[in-house]
């Protein structure tokens, strides 16, 4: 049979994306990515320490991320991203800067942080007051609490898990739960579900329709951000952040739909 009709593969853009060992999620992260951009995943290395503040500074150390950064540049992307929440929050949003430069340097690509892209997201939509989820220790959400302050944005309310490992296994289920605790009526501008190893992208236009607010995540803000950087924009129905410009305003009031047409969602 002759092929030659067909071209060839279609071209693709790249996008680098550096995570922490035990990231269990890398399809999530392929929800929000249009045909034409290709994700180039590569991790840091093992670490047998449980998800807590050391864990975040081993896995965000310069060298480490320099060492993922090297790697990538061999398939050229164009932008890197490093998808870890709390490694990216844990020195502040001087370490946040500082780790963008450094992966730079690495790569001479531009780079950015789930953090970073948090922040931009909340500037982004205008969001004053905050609600969190997190599956951390207290320990480690005060920290994200800090952060998010020391942006100028207040922590208008907080749920958290106290979870140390296999965060990828937790239900849709839970992460409501934990957002209806996180969210006081009228107390909030927007909702952040924080932590790029727990599953959300589902969930996310159902808490909207539910909370009558945006609601945000580590997965969705990083492929965002990233996409945003290309140029191009994040494939996300029904979600305030990704919603494309010719995309009625009232589309995040969808209908919610049956749990069991919900990926994962029990």
């Amino acid at each position: 049979m002759d092929v030659s009709f067909l071209g060839g593969p279609r071209p693709q853009r790249g996008v680098g994306v550096v995570a922490p060992f035990d990231f269990a999620l890398d399809r999530e992260l392929w929800r929000w990515v249009p045909d034409d951009v290709s994700l180039h995943l590569t991790r840091t290395p093992f670490v047998p320490v449980e998800v807590g503040l050391d864990l975040a500074r081993l896995v965000s150390e310069h060298e480490t991320l320099g060492e993922a950064v090297r790697a990538l540049t061999a398939v050229a992307p164009e932008v890197v991203a490093y998808a870890c929440t709390s490694g990216s929050f844990v020195g502040g949003i001087a370490g946040e800067r500082a780790m963008c430069e450094a992966m730079t340097r690495s790569g001479a690509v531009p780079a950015l942080t789930t953090s970073g892209a948090l922040l931009d997201a909340l500037t982004e939509l205008g969001v004053r007051r905050l609600a969190l989820v997190t599956p951390y220790t207290v320990s480690v959400t005060r920290v994200l609490e800090e952060y998010v302050a020391e942006a100028g944005v207040r922590v208008a309310g907080c749920a958290f898990m106290g979870l140390t490992r296999h965060i990828w296994q937790v239900p849709y289920r839970d992460v409501v739960a934990m957002a209806r605790q996180a969210v006081g009526p009228g107390a909030a501008d927007a909702l952040f579900i924080s932590c790029t190893n727990l599953p959300t992208y589902d969930v996310i236009p159902q808490l909207e329709a539910e909370l009558r607010i945006p609601v945000l995540s580590a997965n969705q803000v990083t492929m965002w951000a990233a996409l945003r950087r290309l140029g191009t924009r994040a494939v996300g129905p029904y979600q305030a952040l990704v919603r494309h410009l010719d995309e009625p305003a009232a589309a995040r009031d969808w209908p919610v739909l049956p749990e069991e047409q919900q990926e994962g969602w029990t």
